[in-house]
């Protein structure tokens, strides 16, 4: 598999748009995954994420190694925890929740997470994590027991997406959260991306083909799409233009 981290780098840099599929182990339904796997294959993916913010079953080996006999796409671990650790995948997102305060999701659950990712290959790549308002209380909000950042300060969010490039991180990944009501605004999407060098993940509240370019126009690099997709496995298949 090639370095992940760095062909998003060399995208950003021929100013390309990459898309994401969010899969979530605890929605999949096993009988359908063969279909859910066709469904992948026909979509503009480029990567698919594979997480959650609980992940309550044990199936994530399995479903990665059943996604990988289908789809030569590189498999991303988007964990909630030291749980959601496959040696199966390719990468994982090392993410810290820089829009809360809550130690566990900063630093506590990376630390736990060392000793298994030293026993493993994964290619770990840093990621800032920046929760947005997003109209409902999501899964995140939930279990990382913290507060999203208010969707009309942008400058705050700004700040800290720079707070998050200046830590190290090689990513930042602006979430409204999994089944938001609102989508990350454009209007920050613009000034977050102005404002850092690294590359820029959007997800969240995307219902159709029109939000996705407008995130992409905006100055998102990589477009995550999870719940719409869980919800419409033809959500690529018959898009509104407007």
């Amino acid at each position: 598999m090639t370095n992940i981290y760095n062909s998003i780098l060399k995208s950003k840099a021929n100013k390309g748009k990459l898309l994401a599929i969010l899969l979530d182990p605890d929605k999949i339904v096993w009988e359908k995954l063969d279909s859910l796997i066709s469904k992948m294959k026909q979509s503009p993916a480029t990567h698919i994420f594979i997480g959650g913010s609980l992940v309550e079953n044990n199936i994530l080996g399995d479903l990665i190694i059943r996604v990988k006999q289908k789809i030569d796409l590189p498999i991303v671990l988007f964990p909630g925890n030291p749980s959601q650790i496959s040696a199966h995948a390719d990468g994982i997102l090392f993410l810290s929740l820089i829009s809360g305060r809550n130690p566990d999701y900063l630093i506590e659950h990376q630390v736990n997470a060392v000793p298994i990712l030293n026993q493993m290959d994964l290619e770990v790549i840093p990621t800032g994590y920046i929760l947005i308002e997003s109209g409902a209380t999501t899964a995140v909000e939930r279990v990382s027991q913290t507060r999203p950042l208010d969707r009309n300060n942008i400058a705050y969010v700004v700040q800290t997406a720079q707070a998050g490039e200046m830590l190290g991180n090689k990513l930042i990944y602006l979430e409204a959260g999994s089944g938001a009501q609102q989508a990350v605004p454009f209007e920050m999407i613009k000034k977050v991306s102005q404002n850092i060098q690294i590359p820029l993940i959007v997800g969240g509240g995307i219902v159709n083909s029109l939000g996705i370019q407008k995130a992409y126009e905006s100055g998102a690099d990589i477009v995550v799409i999870g719940t719409a997709f869980e919800n419409n496995h033809d959500f690529f298949n018959h898009q509104p233009s407007n």
